[in-house]
């Protein structure tokens, strides 16, 4: 797309001030970041690769994102780190920053090489499996607040899980599957928030879906707790009542009811929760065709992000485009310690609809619930360290 007057204008003026600018027609501000995506190499590239996450991160307007540590090998030392590390450093065409993982090979058994990996990795989390034994996360938080990084948890108590595939909810009722109950992931936020009065490190809870998520991370931070948290745009804007029996609309922790969703709503404009994080997780065409029940969980949300929470949330006088930039670019960096650089910028197209097509995603993963959405706010231009990333 050519890159008109208007456009050079409001970008200057984003360079001069470091401020959003807003027109019309277009949108200039901080290049996205997005601290909670899987990338699935090294060992499941056939999914995605750095190169194509991050390609897709730049087609979605990103410049920094943060990949979880579900891989093979885990990054739970510096050997298997670096294998991570180089492939970044050869393929990424953004900011991609991993974390490290909280235990060997995530099995909650024993702490990874926390000390060595600290300087190279974002944060640690577990990412995938919540740390089950209370006595290992405690440790696992101490260690983290010697080294001053936070802990970002995926809080998922096992034991009350019985093998679901969707919210516990009117849906599954109807439709005959397994639920996932919302105390499996509230349960161990309210174990996790105890822990972190005890140690003080600093605490962030992955992807909230449930209403009483928000409200014990609410009643924390009231209790000066340092904690913060984030949600996914198909949480704030899908509910169980939107499911259908496709792959696409598989994801853990799964879309919920009504009132959760409302409440996660009530839960950014409050300032409860911190950050919208997108939960990008591909996986191949053959593996999500196997409907709700035998596909993976995961879906993609790199190139959605943006159009979905501006089209749901913004247009709609839900929040301010400020609030949005705010949850998707300020306050992920200011937790996590990563640099909000004036040579980092995105320009979105704000005022013509377009259809949110998979086939034209730049992800190997295609599998996301928002296919065929008529939305605005589509990604014309990304700059990451002063060079063109991504140009429509």
């Amino acid at each position: 797309m050519y890159i008109n007057k208007e456009v050079e204008s409001l970008i200057q003026e984003f360079k001069n001030t470091g401020k959003i600018c807003v027109s019309e027609n277009y949108l200039v501000c901080p290049g996205l970041c997005d601290v909670h995506v899987h990338f699935r190499e090294p060992g499941f590239s056939y999914k995605e690769t750095i190169k194509t996450g991050s390609m897709a991160a730049a087609h979605g307007g990103y410049t920094t994102v943060c990949t979880m540590p579900n891989l093979k090998p885990c990054p739970d030392n510096m050997k298997h780190l670096n294998e991570q590390l180089d492939i970044i450093k050869k393929d990424a065409v953004i900011d991609v920053i991993p974390y490290g993982t909280i235990t060997v090979n995530e099995e909650g058994k024993e702490l990874s090489d926390m000390d060595n990996m600290a300087k190279f990795v974002c944060a640690f989390s577990d990412d995938g499996r919540g740390v089950q034994e209370d006595k290992m996360m405690k440790e696992g938080m101490l260690k983290a607040k010697s080294l001053n990084k936070v802990i970002a948890a995926h809080c998922e108590d096992n034991s009350l899980l019985k093998g679901g595939c969707i919210h516990e909810g009117i849906y599954a009722e109807q439709h005959g599957f397994i639920g996932i109950s919302s105390a499996s992931e509230y349960k161990q936020i309210e174990r996790d928030l105890k822990l972190v009065e005890e140690t003080g490190v600093a605490y962030h809870v992955c992807h909230i879906s449930t209403k009483e998520s928000a409200e014990l991370i609410r009643n924390a931070k009231l209790r000066g707790i340092n904690v913060t948290c984030e949600t996914a745009p198909h949480y704030l804007t899908l509910t169980e009542n939107d499911l259908q029996d496709e792959g696409r609309f598989k994801m853990n922790p799964p879309v919920r009811s009504i009132e959760d969703r409302d409440a996660l709503i009530q839960g950014i404009i409050d300032g409860t929760i911190d950050a919208i994080a997108t939960d990008h997780a591909p996986h191949s065409q053959e593996e999500k065709a196997k409907g709700l029940k035998g596909s993976p969980f995961g879906i993609v949300g790199l190139e959605t992000a943006f159009p979905i929470l501006y089209t749901e949330l913004v247009l709609k006088g839900i929040i301010t485009i400020e609030k949005l930039i705010e949850l998707l670019t300020t306050n992920p960096r200011n937790r996590f310690n990563l640099p909000i650089k004036k040579d980092d910028y995105t320009v979105f197209e704000i005022k013509t609809k377009y259809k949110i097509d998979s086939k034209d995603f730049l992800s190997m993963g295609k599998a996301s619930p928002f296919d065929g959405k008529e939305v605005y706010g589509k990604c014309i231009l990304t700059v990451c360290n002063g060079k063109e990333v991504y140009k429509a």
